[in-house]
């Protein structure tokens, strides 16, 4: 086993994997910026090193600051988590290279996927259904993009090859705006991403955002640990998930999660990773993989019994899954809520300092948070302070023991999203389930 890990990241997700490594029996190190010598996995680490000032690219994204890190204090492995250089095949390379263990998948995968180009025609060889498309990136040749259009139909949406998060699409309603739109969604890939190849999907109108967690490891086995629905999003993040997904039956789940081991087998991919789809009208359509941890793996964990983190782990240290596709059960439901540092109302970030955290607790409640009182939340991150987590036997009582930890949980001296979650809770179609991924944005009006 690895017995000394660099966690390469910040937050939750830093205390997350440092609790995963002391129940290993792992010794862990804690690289932060100037601005994180507070943070609480800092504080818990067995080692700290400071790897620069709190600018994310002077620090978190700084290869050979952690690298060297990993030298100084002879650890053999390093997590990047989720962010930052989680999913960055040149990191992932350079810390193989550099004599240490990548606790996640290969840099080709990485590579790979990374591509969304080259992830639909892996995905499409591997038998995992797409969304209907130009089937490859766009040639400058208008006359052949007008006839994919018109063969796609209306409306149809241009994505960067390399984007990600949100950027990098534009969706087209008419013949008449399509070259235009090409055109503007390439200058825009070729400023955020360096790269302006761009590809035509089929714009779903109404769709469920759901994705399959699957772990693989390197001695040919490849499971999955059922679905999320991450649907309920503003602006292309993601503010509620929750596990199973309200509506997916069970052979619905068995056939797209055999479906994306399969793809993972096929590609030789290892550790934990996501495959993402939009779904409507009981059809799945694979869109992008996440090579990396998820912010919402908590809820997944909950349904399964499955520790995600020690898995990855594990993998990493090259022994096999510790469990197989039959040991997999899926019990009870579970719902995440993302605790942000921001004003419920206008989502301006809130930092500052925490003057009282008093978090919620009670049968089923799981919290993921970094903060306590006294802490200062930075302004130079993520506004995400915490998750909150509810596990019931049914989806019901999820929902009720969410409410009650909303209405429980205190935060003074900065604001936060606990009021649009406490609504949210309130509406009568997210108590229905399976709203589509656009329903949030329509009823705050944005």
């Amino acid at each position: 086993m690895l017995d000394k890990i660099v966690i390469a990241n910040r937050g939750e997700i830093a205390l997350r994997i440092l609790r995963a490594c002391r129940e290993m029996g792992i010794k862990t190190v804690a690289v932060h910026s100037t601005a994180d010598n507070t943070l609480k996995h800092v504080l818990l680490a067995d080692e700290t090193v400071c790897i620069g000032p709190p600018r994310s690219t002077d620090s978190y994204l700084n290869m050979p600051a952690i690298i060297s890190a990993a030298e100084v204090t002879d650890a053999v492995a390093i997590h990047p988590g989720y962010g930052f250089l989680s999913e960055n095949a040149d990191f992932a390379e350079r810390v193989e290279t550099s004599g240490f263990v990548f606790i996640g998948p290969p840099a080709s995968a990485i590579r790979q996927m990374g591509d969304k180009v080259a992830a639909i025609r892996t995905m499409k060889a591997a038998g995992v259904p797409t969304v209907p498309g130009s089937d490859g990136p766009l040639s400058d040749n208008a006359e052949e993009n007008l006839r994919i259009g018109r063969d796609i139909g209306y409306p149809v949406i241009i994505k960067a090859s390399g984007g990600g998060g949100g950027r990098g699409m534009r969706v087209v309603h008419s013949e008449a705006s399509l070259i235009a739109a090409i055109s503007v969604t390439q200058a825009e890939a070729r400023s955020a991403f360096g790269n302006e190849t761009v590809y035509m999907e089929k714009f779903l109108e109404t769709p469920r955002h759901i994705e399959i967690q699957v772990l693989a490891d390197n001695h040919g086995n490849a499971i999955h640990l059922g679905e999320r629905d991450c649907s309920m999003q503003r602006r292309h993040q993601k503010v509620v998930e929750e596990a199973p997904a309200p509506g997916i039956t069970e052979e619905q789940r068995k056939r797209i999660g055999e479906r994306c081991a399969r793809a993972c087998l096929e590609m030789g991919y290892r550790s934990a990773g996501t495959f993402e789809f939009l779904y409507q009208n009981g059809e799945f359509y694979f869109i992008e993989m996440n090579t990396r941890l998820q912010v919402e793996h908590p809820v997944t964990e909950m349904i399964t019994g499955v520790d995600i983190v020690r898995e990855q782990i594990r993998i990493a240290a090259g022994e096999r899954l510790s469990q197989t596709q039959a040991d997999i059960k899926i019990s009870g439901h579970a719902i995440e809520c993302r605790i942000n540092a921001e004003d419920p109302k206008t989502f301006m970030p809130s930092p500052g300092l925490v003057h009282l955290w008093h978090p919620p607790g009670g049968p089923g409640i799981r919290v993921e948070s970094h903060i306590y009182s006294g802490y200062r939340v930075p302004p130079y991150y993520d506004s995400m302070i915490g998750k909150i987590i509810a596990h019931g036997n049914d989806r019901p009582t999820a929902i009720a023991r969410m409410r009650s930890a909303l209405s429980e949980i205190v935060v003074e001296g900065i604001k936060t999203n606990v009021p649009l979650h406490q609504e949210i809770f309130q509406h009568s179609a997210f108590q229905a389930g399976g709203t589509d991924i656009h329903y949030l944005e329509k009823r705050l009006g944005l």
